[in-house]
């Protein structure tokens, strides 16, 4: 039987069949090759996972923006809707300084701020929900869905509204909008009564209350009766609604964007900050003043709210992911979108 002379790489000395085996370095060299191997395997891994988070955080982002863009134009698409009668201007208001209370203030049904911590209405704020320096706010006011069950009937007195069924959408305290052919007028709930089914807009009593009776246009606030108006059966009622969308600190920390709304808590009108979409960083608002200005522009050059009809917004948003994005940082993307102001375009 023939044998086989194996020299060991170590001692230079062969060895015989019976004690065939691997060597040290042939060990050595089936190690780094493995390891070669499962280096390329975790690094195509690794390569696909990061892929993956930043796939994934790239699809949060991108839909953060649609949802934030969906709700955010939507009201200034209806911004100084109040029902009826929009395109006159016809708008009565007879809710104490209205002019100073951000919730009334129809004059300036869209108003903007470039930088919210300047804005009066969230000058309040404080902790979660703050407004963030440097970010744009944007006031919107528009009357709010109509109830076609609950309208104006017959029999009205300056201080009240007789209604043509009871309702468990309005209370007293309540800013609405009443409207008809010829107007419409804004006014404060003082007293709402289901059993009476009657609506009472009283002077007097309420905060902010109203600063006279009278439902009639122009608005009058030198007496108590103010420009007497009975509003005609069917006439329409609808709540105001007053927003502002801005920038605040969120609760975990980030920013996210917000939405301050007025709410009637016990009669009183009180600003309530509610968050809308996580991680969105910034904003920015440009807004198109016709028929003076061709371009958008910041919101200190707009010299005639009342003549805005569309605002360009800018949002910037980030994944939640912190790693998603390149040198260990989060994804950031900027998104830009145009909503333009119904009512104040042909």
């Amino acid at each position: 039987m023939r044998q086989r002379s194996v020299f060991r790489a170590s001692m230079g000395e062969p060895r015989s069949a019976g004690m065939l085996g691997f060597t040290l370095i042939e060990l050595m060299i089936a190690m780094l090759l493995g390891l070669i191997v499962i280096g390329g395997v975790s690094s195509i891994f690794l390569a696909n996972q990061q892929t993956y988070r930043s796939n994934e955080a790239l699809s949060e982002v991108q839909d953060g923006a649609r949802v934030a863009f969906e709700m955010l134009s939507r009201d200034i698409r209806v911004a100084g809707l109040a029902g009826c009668n929009t395109a006159s201007g016809r708008v009565g208001n007879t809710v104490n300084n209205s002019s100073t209370n951000w919730f009334a203030d129809w004059n300036n049904a869209l108003h903007g701020y470039d930088d919210a911590t300047t804005d009066p209405a969230l000058s309040g704020l404080s902790g979660p929900g703050s407004p963030v320096a440097g970010t744009s706010s944007v006031h919107i006011l528009s009357s709010g869905a109509i109830d076609a069950t609950v309208g104006v009937n017959q029999g009205n007195d300056p201080a009240r509204i007789f209604i043509t069924q009871p309702s468990t959408d309005l209370a007293s305290g309540d800013v609405i909008v009443v409207c008809d052919y010829d107007h419409s007028t804004i006014v404060q709930i003082t007293n709402y009564n289901n059993n009476t089914v009657t609506v009472v807009h009283n002077t007097g009593t309420g905060s902010p209350g109203n600063c006279s009776k009278g439902m009639g246009y122009p608005t009058d606030c030198s007496s108590t009766n103010g420009n007497v108006y009975w509003f005609p059966p069917n006439s329409q009622i609808a709540k105001l609604t007053s927003y502002v969308w801005y920038i605040g600190n969120n609760p975990v920390g980030g920013k996210s964007l917000y939405r301050l709304s007025a709410v009637n808590i016990g009669g009183t009108i009180t600003p309530t900050p509610q968050e809308m979409v996580r991680n969105v960083t910034g904003m920015k608002i440009l807004y198109l003043q016709p028929p003076s200005a061709t371009k958008f522009d910041i919101a200190a050059n707009m010299t005639n709210w009342a003549t805005v009809n569309s605002a360009q917004v800018t949002l910037t948003l980030q994944s939640t992911f912190q790693l998603a994005g390149t040198n260990g940082q989060p994804l950031t993307r900027t998104f830009a979108s145009t909503a333009t102001v119904r009512n104040r375009v042909n």
